[in-house]
C-alpha cells in the first residue's frame, strides 16, 4: 500500500515531461490518476490524444489505475470536464496538480497581443478554471484535499523575453498564497513549486546536451516533491512556495526589508535617495 493509496489524483498537462513524471510518480504512491493533455505543441497548438493516452497505457501496464482526459485547461468547460473524468470514473478528487502550460517567448517590444493572452489562458486562468470545480468538490467532500500549482523562478525571479510567462506565473504564486488562506477552514492545503528540469520546453537550451546534465536535470527529480505535498505527510504544508530541480528543493519567499519610517511629513525625493540603502536592506 503507497502512502497515496485510496486518493484520486488530476494533473494538468500529463501527457510528457514534468507532468509525465508527476503522474507515474503518484501512481506509484497508490493514487488513482486523471490524466489531463490537450495534446498539442509547446507553443500551444494543435491537439491529440497520443500523449495522454500513452501515460494511461504505461501506469495501466505497471499496476496502477488511471483515466484520460482531453479538455483545453484555458476554458471553465474545459476545467469541469476534467472534474468530471475524475467523478465518473473514480467518485471523488483528492489532489490537484496545476501542471498544463505553453511558451511564447518574446521580448515586450516584439510580443503581439495573441502570444500574451494565449500564455495567459493556459497557465493563469487555466489554474483559476480548473482548481475552482475541484476546490469546490473538495469542499463537499469534508475531507480536506491538496492543491499544487505550478509557478516559475521566471515569474518569481525574472526572466529574459518571457514578460507573459513571467506574468503569468508571479499570478499563479499569488493564486496560491491568497487560496491557501481561504482552504485552511476546509483541510485543503494549497502549494506551489517553480520546478527546474529538462523538458521539450527548455530543450533549445545549449547544456540541454550534455549527458550528465540532462540525468541530474531530469523531470523526475521534481515528483518526489509533488507525492509528498499530495500526502499526509505534508497535512501541516500550506502556502508554501518551493523551488525544485537538479536534487535540490528549498523554499521560495516573498521578503521584506526592515525599512526606513519617516516619523513626521511626508518624504521627499531627497529624503529617499539618502534612504535608499536602508530602504533597500
Amino acid at each position: 500500500m503507497g502512502i497515496l493509496a485510496g486518493k484520486v489524483a488530476i494533473v494538468t498537462g500529463s501527457g510528457g515531461g514534468i507532468g509525465r513524471e508527476h503522474a507515474l510518480a503518484l501512481s506509484a504512491a497508490g493514487a488513482a490518476l486523471v490524466i489531463n493533455d490537450l495534446g498539442g505543441t509547446r507553443d500551444g497548438t494543435g491537439g491529440g490524444h497520443s500523449m495522454a493516452d500513452a501515460v494511461v497505457e504505461e501506469i495501466r501496464k505497471a499496476g496502477g489505475t488511471a483515466v484520460a482526459n482531453y479538455d483545453s485547461v484555458a476554458t471553465v468547460a474545459g476545467g469541469q470536464g476534467i472534474l468530471k473524468s475524475a467523478l465518473d470514473a473514480f467518485g471523488r478528487v483528492d489532489v490537484l496538480v496545476n501542471n498544463a502550460g505553453i511558451l511564447r517567448d518574446k521580448t515586450l517590444a516584439k510580443m503581439e497581443e495573441g502570444e500574451w493572452d494565449a500564455v495567459i489562458a493556459v497557465h493563469l486562468k487555466g489554474v483559476y478554471c480548473v482548481t475552482r470545480p475541484v476546490f469546490q468538490k473538495m469542499r463537499e467532500q469534508t475531507g480536506g484535499g491538496s492543491i499544487i500549482n505550478t509557478s516559475s523562478t521566471s515569474g518569481l525571479e525574472g526572466n529574459f523575453g518571457q514578460t507573459n510567462y513571467g506574468a503569468a506565473k508571479a499570478g499563479i504564486a499569488g493564486f496560491t498564497r491568497c487560496l491557501a488562506l481561504e482552504g485552511q477552514k476546509f483541510g485543503i492545503r494549497v502549494n506551489a513549486i517553480a520546478p527546474v528540469a529538462l523538458t521539450r520546453m527548455t530543450e533549445d537550451l545549449p547544456l540541454a546536451q550534455n549527458e550528465a546534465f540532462k540525468e541530474r536535470m531530469h523531470p523526475r527529480h521534481i515528483a518526489p516533491l509533488i507525492v509528498y505535498l499530495a500526502s499526509d505527510l505534508a497535512k501541516d504544508v500550506t502556502k508554501k512556495i518551493f523551488f525544485v530541480g537538479g536534487g535540490q528543493i528549498s523554499e521560495m519567499r516573498m521578503v521584506r526589508t526592515q525599512g526606513a519610517t519617516k516619523k513626521e511629513g511626508v518624504w521627499t525625493p531627497d529624503e529617499i535617495a539618502a534612504q535608499i540603502g536602508t530602504i533597500l536592506g
